[in-house]
This record gives structure tokens, C-alpha cells and sequence, in this order.
């Protein structure tokens, strides 16, 4: 039998009692979200804030069910843990060799499995969901090294994005407009001497209604946000200055969600569904089963019942 024991984290001001019966739960971070004091000189401090209110009510959550939680970077010890929850790895397209070498020869088990982290890690997912019908917007997919036109891409449209196949916080995604062509061939032409990208319309909707965010626990849809941008800016994201809205999903979002997470090659305990709506009809621009923030602030009983589905996994 494991003897309890009592640790202590007064950087956070979380004091978490392991029992002897517990499940010890491992939710995973990167080294920069650990501390306060490490590497956060260009993190908002909203943004460590909104990580730490939303894993603090899994927390809170887990020891309701006898479980005890704590916060670890994928890159430390595990041992002694019986669970790994993927949370905030948000440095996993920095390192992605490291990431997927750790992901292969890692012991603990894992939510979400493994084999569909490794499924999400790159945005060719996206073909796997279009081919089972769920709506995308139209894809071009570049492989590293690989000379693209992009004026090819403005035979129908005025505007494209571009952006990476494995990144992540909008990271090296730009709005080209036909007449910037000359300026966008270059910033592309440049991506792919070191990543595989991808090219899609640019659906402007997302500037006046946002991206619809649905959370998606066990197959059931939990709740709802509406994110934002920044006047003028399609980047949704807090790291661009987007901001993040309470949102009452439609039935109609709520089984496109549905439609979108059981095409998941392996059924996830967890996931994110990002919604625009183009030409009329939803579109699905990410579904993430790696770390996706869930917003678990705007609705803690979705904590609830991720904690539940996490206790009811072992």
C-alpha cells in the first residue's frame, strides 16, 4: 500500500494531500508554465493566470473523486504517477522531435492516447475529417521543400492564409491578399525551406462572428465560447489580443462537433472542436486532442465531468 503523503506548492498556493487510494493524476504543462519565475518575461499575465484557474478547478475536481492532481512538465519525471493528462504542452511544435521520441517511450498511460496525439499533431488530420464528410475549409497541402505558385491559389479567392502543418498560437500564419501576391510568395517560399504548409481561403466571416469553440468530453459536448479577435485582426488567439466569449451553442453546431470528434480514428476522452461558419455552412478549422484550452473558467461543471470521464478511464 502507498503511504500517504502531503506536498506542498506555495508558488500557487495549492497544498494537495496524496492518498493512499487516491489515482495520482499528472497534468501535463511545459517548463515555462511551471513558475511564475521561469521564462514567463513575455507571457501576458493573464494569459499563466487562465492556466492556472482552469487546471485548478481539474483539481479541485479530481480530489472530489478521491483523485489527486498536480502540475508537471512533460519533460519531468513521471514516476509514481498512474496518469498523464495532456493540458498546456503548448511548446510541443518547438520540439517536436523531442516530443514525439518522449510521446513513443513514455510509460504512464495517457490521455489522450497516444496514438491520437500523434494523429493531431499535424494538420493533415484535416484530410482524414473531409473525407469523412465533415466540412473544412478548401486545403492545399505543401510539402517542406516543395516550390508552390501562390497566385495559383487567387483563382478563386481574393484572400488566402497560410500557415504551418504542425504549429500552434497562430505561429507563422499570415492574411495574403492578391495584390500583396509578390509579398506572400516570398514569406512562403521562405516557410517552406524549413516546414510543410498549408494554404486555405481566407474565410472572412471570422471578423465579425469569430471562431466558435465547442468542448467536447466523452463524445458529448460540454460548453461553448466565442472567440474574438482584435478589430482588424483574424487571429483569434490571446496571444494576438483576441478575447473569449460566453456562447450558447446551436443544435446544429452541437452535432457538427458531435459529427467532428467520432471521426477521431480512436475515440478521444477529450477535444476541442473550432468552428467558422464559410459560404454559408460550418467549417471545422481545428479539432485538438493534444492540449487544447478548454475554458473550463467560463463553465466549471465541464471540469466536472472531465474529471469524471479521467476517474472512469482506469
Amino acid at each position: 500500500m502507498r503511504p500517504p503523503l502531503v506536498r506542498s506548492d506555495q508558488r500557487y498556493g495549492n497544498r494537495v494531500v496524496l492518498t493512499a487510494n487516491g489515482m495520482r493524476v499528472a497534468l501535463l504543462t511545459e517548463d515555462r508554465f511551471t513558475s511564475r519565475e521561469v521564462g514567463l518575461t513575455h507571457v501576458p499575465p493573464h494569459y499563466i493566470d487562465n492556466i492556472l484557474a482552469d487546471d485548478q478547478l481539474l483539481i479541485d475536481a479530481l480530489a472530489a473523486r478521491g483523485c489527486v492532481a498536480e502540475r508537471v512538465s512533460w519533460t519531468g519525471a513521471l514516476d509514481g504517477f498512474d496518469l498523464a493528462v495532456f493540458r498546456t504542452t503548448w511548446d510541443y511544435f518547438d520540439r517536436l522531435e523531442a516530443f514525439r521520441d518522449w510521446l513513443a517511450n513514455e510509460d504512464v498511460p495517457l490521455l489522450n492516447r497516444r496514438e491520437l496525439i500523434e494523429w493531431n499533431l499535424d494538420k493533415r488530420y484535416l484530410r482524414d475529417l473531409e473525407r469523412a464528410g465533415v466540412g473544412i475549409l478548401p486545403t492545399t497541402y505543401l510539402e517542406r521543400g516543395e516550390t508552390a505558385v501562390l497566385e495559383d491559389a487567387f483563382a478563386e479567392h481574393d484572400e488566402v492564409v497560410i500557415k504551418p502543418l504542425v504549429s500552434g498560437a497562430a505561429r507563422d500564419t499570415h492574411r495574403i491578399h492578391r495584390r500583396d501576391l509578390a509579398r506572400g510568395q516570398s514569406i512562403l517560399d521562405g516557410l517552406l525551406t524549413r516546414k510543410a504548409m498549408m494554404i486555405q481561403p481566407f474565410a472572412k466571416e471570422i471578423l465579425a462572428e469569430g471562431e466558435i469553440t465547442l468542448v467536447v468530453i466523452d463524445g458529448r459536448p460540454a460548453h461553448a465560447v466565442r472567440k474574438r479577435g482584435k478589430p482588424g485582426d483574424f487571429r483569434v488567439q490571446d496571444d494576438h489580443g483576441g478575447t473569449v466569449h460566453a456562447h450558447t451553442p446551436t443544435e446544429q453546431e452541437r452535432a457538427f462537433a458531435i459529427q467532428a470528434v467520432a471521426t477521431c480514428p480512436h475515440a478521444p476522452l477529450y477535444a476541442r472542436v473550432d468552428l467558422v461558419r464559410y459560404e454559408g455552412t460550418l467549417r471545422v478549422m481545428e479539432l485538438e486532442v493534444i492540449e487544447p484550452e478548454l475554458f473550463l473558467r467560463f463553465a466549471p461543471s465541464t471540469a466536472e465531468a472531465l474529471a469524471s470521464a479521467i476517474t472512469a478511464s482506469r
